[in-house]
């Protein structure tokens, strides 16, 4: 969700990593799934992004919900 969000802005990973104060090398591996990310480093993300928590969160669960994944495990 937000490596799609990033590319709708046309942001590359370098200058998504340059408002967030992130490295291009952390954000390509978290938006791979390769890495889990701080509470800190989501809120810089989220940030930078111009996302609020109340759109992340709704994004989230309707990724969740529209999986038809209705328990804890992760959506796929």
């Amino acid at each position: 969700m937000l490596r799609q969000h990033r590319e709708a802005l046309g942001l590359s990973q370098e200058a998504l990593g340059a408002k967030a104060a992130l490295h291009r090398n952390y954000l390509g591996s978290a938006e791979r799934g390769e890495r889990n990310i701080s509470i800190e480093a989501l809120a810089r993300w989220l940030s930078a992004l111009d996302l609020s928590w109340t759109q992340f969160g709704a994004a989230v669960d309707a990724r969740v919900m529209g999986s038809g994944n209705r328990d804890d495990t992760p959506a796929s």
